[in-house]
């Protein structure tokens, strides 16, 4: 009986490659539901013999609790955008400048789906593990759900001959719903409709209950290894992985094409470009990648992007509709953004109502009306924005617009800088203004409060509890308890959550003020240069402007921030409150780390960048995998297997964040190579 269901599981498998990944069906449904039914039959008889990777265990399992987080085994990176084929062309020329001269390059074209990112683990060729991009370092978690699609497989290779996978394989892929598959679910639903195929695969993923994904019309295409640990070796180039993948069982997008020469990439992709509408799937671009692999691994990243691929966008889809009004947004650093208001209209499959206007230049050097007829186009097929108006259709009905002189929600005056489009509300008060100051100060990325969000930041305008970000530091239990929504807990998690973040470096500090142009990366440089907010502070604009990479509107921005009492004020406060204004150097602080490698792995108490800055300011080296050389694996909770499994295989001690500490502390009297037992 076991050698009879394991002949009707190949059998199945087969035939779904053929069907799912090669298109060209040997056998007719009716034959194929036989396969499948007895092989059914036999698994109820002989429910032992039921395997995770049986052709039959797509059904979807019990509902889970929650997504667990995954980390994943390499970055799982995104895409810069080429809107022409003269950008096309100018990456290649930044690329090739990183090149040893002359050096041969093929290119692959790929359809840019419009799907979720999907990350797939085989062992020893089992599925053992599914999980969506996130954020690009560690998705959820979704492995139940993506059993339930046919055209995954649940063992590679699909039949006796096919190539024989590494030991450990892990495969990047995206699913979707094909254009026909998502209008049939759509007027099967009696509820909830989906605005695009996207939303509709992505919502149908991330089912707790996997039973409902199961009844999901769902495809996948795969495009690359993300991992790859044992033999046989990997493929050389982008267009054999591809021919591997499909070996293996794995859908390609039938639409992938190798090219010599860049400038074959670039017509094939404007070519579909402007028959997009024959794809069976959305697909908002081509990816054209360099070919050879090494080269591309070579050519290294930039930010979250990889220097050897880029995603060669369709032109935006565009529509008619009445432009209402003109509405005014204030931002965070009391710039006044107009916005327009639209007679609704769907775009793509999204229903927009609202849309960028950029600035009130913009809108004077169009002519924009309110009561026009006007152009909107999706921008990436995501952001909306007035192209222009109809004007031969205009009736005399419509208005033309006058920018503001006053801020629309505080009333004070409205400012605009010498050589700018913009304009800006001056009071640093402003209502609108200060709640997203604070957010922004909260932010991650700035003073990382994860206990302050938009809806308390409210609450403590609105109440008058804060009048800037630094009256946060004033703020005590006894405050908060009388507001909607807050408790004991609640009110003291806020407030140990702002005394924490007395300790973030200057740099921080520096970015959550809000500097118009003051990123996080020019805060670190300034604050590198001038080591302190009082330096800063009495600055020039010449020496500002010095500085490698801040340059003259910057310099201007910051002199500007500086000279108002009220900033002034804010700075003080912060003084008193014990806010890190002096940036730490690291030839002051001492070095117990020096020498050691980390490795960090699951969730720790503060972001994971942050313990490794931490780390590598006291001389330590953080890698991101596990190595004969990695003297230390930090492990928070709900660590990566994999990091896990090679630590203990290779001997490598494990501590939490507590022992962290007690390494530092003990390797500053001296004992540098103390070695902390393995948990």
């Amino acid at each position: 009986m076991l050698k009879r269901v394991k002949e009707l599981r190949e059998q199945i498998r087969y035939h779904n490659y053929r069907y799912y990944v090669l298109a060209d069906p040997i056998i007719s449904d009716g034959e194929y539901d036989a396969l499948l039914r007895e092989l059914r039959q036999l698994e109820t008889q002989y429910p032992e013999l039921v395997s995770p990777d049986s052709p039959t265990q797509r059904a979807g399992a019990p509902p889970a609790a929650e997504f667990p987080r995954v980390e994943h085994p390499a970055p799982i990176l995104s895409l810069d955008n080429a809107a022409a084929g003269d950008d096309v062309r100018a990456w290649r020329e930044r690329i090739a400048k990183l090149l040893p001269p002359n050096t041969p390059l093929g290119f692959v074209a790929e359809p840019k789906i419009d799907g979720l990112t999907v990350v797939l683990h085989y062992r020893e060729g089992l599925f053992t593990l599914g999980a969506t991009r996130g954020d690009g370092v560690a998705g959820e978690e979704i492995t139940a759900n993506l059993r339930t699609l046919r055209q995954l497989p649940l063992r590679i290779p699909p039949h006796p001959d096919g190539p024989l996978p590494p030991p450990y394989l892990v495969v990047r892929g995206e699913a979707f719903m094909t254009v026909a598959d998502f209008e049939r679910f759509n007027q099967q639903q009696e509820e909830k409709t989906f605005a695009n195929p996207r939303n509709a695969a992505a919502g149908s993923l991330r089912q707790l209950d996997s039973r409902i994904t199961a009844r999901r019309p769902l495809s996948l295409f795969c495009y690359a290894v993300v991992y790859w640990e044992g033999e046989p070796a990997p493929p050389a180039t982008q267009w054999e992985t591809l021919q591997y993948l499909q070996a293996l069982g794995f859908p390609v997008a039938e639409a992938s094409r190798r090219f010599d020469d860049l400038e074959g990439a670039i017509r094939y992709s404007e070519a579909w470009g402007e028959k997009r509408d024959a794809l069976p799937y959305e697909a908002d671009g081509m990816v054209i990648k360099v070919d050879e692999l090494r080269v591309a691994e070579e050519l290294g990243t930039v930010g979250r992007a990889p220097r050897g691929a880029i995603a060669f966008k369709f032109p935006a889809r565009e529509a008619t509709t009445r432009l209402l009004d003109i509405r005014v947004n204030v931002g965070r650093i009391g710039t006044l953004t107009p916005y327009a208001v639209l007679e609704p209209i769907s775009i793509g499959g999204v229903t927009v109502r609202r849309a960028t206007l950029h600035n009130f230049p913009y809108i004077a050097e169009r002519d924009i009306r309110v009561g026009d007829r006007v152009v909107v186009k999706r921008a990436g097929d995501v952001i909306p924005q007035i192209v222009g108006p109809v004007k031969d259709v205009r009736s005399g009905d419509e208005r033309p617009y006058e920018p503001p002189t006053h801020c629309p929600v505080c009333g004070e005056p409205a400012d605009s800088a010498p050589e700018e489009v913009a304009r800006y509300c001056v009071n640093a008060a402003c209502p609108a203004q200060l709640v997203r100051r604070i957010g922004h100060f909260a932010s991650r990325g700035a003073m990382d409060i994860t206990t302050l969000g938009e809806k308390t930041a409210i609450q403590l305008v609105e109440e008058g509890l804060v009048q800037d970000v630094a009256d946060l530091y004033r703020l005590q239990a006894e405050d908060l308890v009388d507001l909607e929504g807050f408790a004991e807990k609640k009110a003291a998690n806020l407030v140990d959550g702002i005394a924490a973040s007395r300790e973030q470096p200057f740099s921080r500090v520096l970015t959550g003020l809000g500097i118009r142009h003051v990123g996080a990366t020019v805060a670190e440089l300034l604050a590198r240069h001038f080591g302190s907010l009082d330096a800063l502070a009495a600055a020039t604009e010449d020496e500002l402007a010095d500085v490698a990479g801040v340059g003259p509107r910057i310099a201007e921005a910051v002199v500007e921030w500086f000279r108002r009492p009220r900033h002034r004020q804010i700075v003080e406060k912060l003084r008193q409150a014990g806010v890190r204004l002096v940036q730490e150097t690291e030839e002051a602080r001492p070095q117990p780390l020096a020498g050691l490698a980390f490795v960090i792995t699951g969730t720790l108490s503060r972001p994971r960048e942050d313990v490794a800055a931490w780390i590598e300011a006291r001389g330590g080296k953080v890698t991101g995998s596990v190595s004969a050389k990695t003297d230390y694996l930090v492990i928070g909770e709900n660590p990566g297997g994999t990091k896990y499994r090679k630590a203990a295989a290779l001997g490598v001690a494990m501590i939490d964040e507590a022992r962290l500490q007690e390494l530092t502390a003990a390797t500053t009297k001296g004992e540098q190579q103390l070695r902390l037992p393995l948990e």
